[in-house]
């Protein structure tokens, strides 16, 4: 197979830092162009938008999308009105609605849509899910807390109306969750907490549960200091299971399991290469649901403002 000619579309931190060494240490793909109001050069040729883009370089077959949330849609709704397969950073979309439209779209083109939730290939989820299988949970306690100062540095987009807050880190636990957990999750209270100069909550407190009725609690904070924590630790009837480091780490009874390396990125990118030959989807709206509840059901409290 011929490399896939690529445009990447949003050149912020996570894109230099994880997309750019991913794609350049793919043989499936050929960066050939970027577009960031920016204007930043990554060796390739940089365009201010996807439309100026595409008139430059019509041979671009597939777009990366790691703009801001709220800017997601109409540039990923243009690139597969233009025939384009489209991978989308994490969360897919702003809402569910603008996620379920391009989906829909997708299907009606044929045309390769991914949802790329990284944090789902970290090395130790699947060993997680295998280790779930067919134990009856009793308790399971998500602790996602990390310094938005330090993995969003000056980036306002993310306290404003439709950056999500600190669900933009606390989606990726939520997305090991709908992959890990056996059975649908159901959202029964939150509480989400709003700096007085915020748009978006600065932490969130979740309880969900499934159908047998396990407890699930969920703990954000974008404010944490120190040592960050990024940890899922499930109670069973037949042992304890410590996912941390985003799922780079696994404990059973407090023994370490061994794990490979970490590859999300260059995982992303291997399954977008064979969801663009199959012109396949992969778009799991399960993390973002659960978001969208937080907020519809989410009790709301004002905090002190944040910077």
């Amino acid at each position: 197979m011929s490399s896939i000619k690529l445009a990447l579309v949003g050149l912020g931190k996570i894109t230099l830092d994880q997309h750019l060494p991913s794609i350049r240490g793919n043989r499936n793909f050929e960066l050939v162009a970027t577009a960031s109001q920016r204007g930043e050069s990554c060796g390739v040729p940089t365009f201010p938008t996807l439309q100026a883009l595409l008139s430059a370089v019509p041979d671009v077959e597939a777009v990366a999308i790691c703009t801001p949330p709220q800017a997601r849609y109409p540039i990923a709704r243009f690139a597969l009105e233009q025939g384009r397969h489209v991978l989308l950073e994490k969360p897919p979309a702003a809402t569910l609605s603008e996620a379920q439209a391009l989906l829909e779209d997708a299907t009606r083109r044929h045309l390769a849509l991914f949802a790329s939730w990284h944090t789902r290939e970290a090395p130790a989820v699947p060993l997680a899910e295998d280790w779930v299988r067919g134990r009856a949970l009793q308790r399971v306690l998500v602790t996602w807390k990390e310094d938005v100062r330090v993995w969003h540095p000056g980036q306002l987009w993310i306290r404003k109306a439709g950056g999500m807050g600190v669900f933009d880190a606390g989606i990726n636990a939520l997305s090991i969750l709908t992959r890990v957990l056996p059975q649908p999750l159901l959202l029964q209270e939150a509480t989400l907490e709003f700096p007085a100069n915020w748009e978006s909550p600065v932490a969130a407190n979740l309880a969900l549960s499934d159908p047998s009725g396990t407890d699930i609690r969920v703990e954000l904070d974008f404010r944490h200091t120190g040592v960050q924590c990024w940890d899922i630790d499930v109670q069973a009837d037949a042992g304890r299971m410590l996912l941390s480091a985003g799922g780079a780490v696994m404990h059973v009874n407090g023994a370490p399991i061994a794990v490979g390396s970490n590859r999300e990125y260059a995982n992303l990118y291997e399954r977008f290469a064979a969801l663009v030959l199959e012109r396949s989807i992969d778009c799991d709206l399960a993390p973002l649901r659960l978001v969208a509840d937080a907020f519809l059901r989410a009790r709301r409290v004002t905090v002190d403002p944040f910077d």
